[in-house]
């Protein structure tokens, strides 16, 4: 996998969802298959690009070196488990018979340690907003860090269309997509990457084939 800050563009969120741009943290949107997860602190760049986790809480986790990369290392193996889960039903319903696979997501919710609080009303202009009732978390681990996923991830199962995942039909491209399009038609990861040279190659094709006919 490549590793070289310098040269290696920076994550990609192309997913519309953020389960599947967590899937996206690898992928091969070149050539050389790029990892975005390599360690513990990758993993809390992510999560603060991706905006799954308060800027003062990844702050208060910069300084525990290995235990973040042992939690970057989970965070590797949800993100491979996933993507199995993801394809198989990418393009197709996703109902309760697919309950029995998400037991390993299940467990991982259960560990979470979530409470609700009513919080202060904000400030806009002159008047004031309504209380408001949010869920709040108890951030005592670095494993906690992926329950965050692990929500995007459910909210995937239980509220998204599973007819709308796909694949980036690209020659080698592995990024996938929830397609929000009006039409559902998306085919690519973006059309200026693998779109341009879906259209470059089809143009070339028509050139080479219309100079065979002459």
């Amino acid at each position: 996998m490549s590793t070289d800050q310098g040269s290696r563009p920076a994550p990609l969120f192309v997913g519309d969802h953020p389960a599947l741009d967590f899937l996206n943290t690898v992928a091969t949107p070149s050539v050389t298959p790029i990892e975005w997860l390599a360690d513990g602190t990758e993993l809390l760049d992510w999560l603060e690009l991706a905006e799954l986790v308060d800027k003062r809480v990844i702050a208060s986790f910069r300084d525990r070196g290995g235990e973040l990369d042992e939690v970057a290392d989970q965070a590797r193996t949800l993100r491979e488990w996933f993507r199995g889960f993801a394809s198989r039903h990418a393009g197709k319903s996703c109902g309760a018979a697919a309950l029995r696979e998400l037991e390993p997501l299940n467990e991982l919710l259960a560990e979470d340690a979530v409470y609700r609080q009513v919080t202060s009303p904000t400030r806009r202009g002159s008047s004031l907003q309504p209380l408001q009732w949010s869920q709040q978390r108890r951030w005592t681990s670095p494993r906690q860090l992926l329950q965050p996923i692990a929500e995007a991830m459910g909210d995937l199962v239980c509220h998204g269309d599973f007819h709308l995942v796909r694949a980036c039909e690209g020659l080698g491209c592995t990024l996938m997509f929830y397609d929000r399009t009006k039409g559902h038609g998306r085919r690519w990861c973006s059309m200026s990457v693998c779109g341009n040279r879906a259209k470059a190659a089809a143009h070339r094709a028509r050139l080479r084939d219309g100079g065979q006919d002459r």
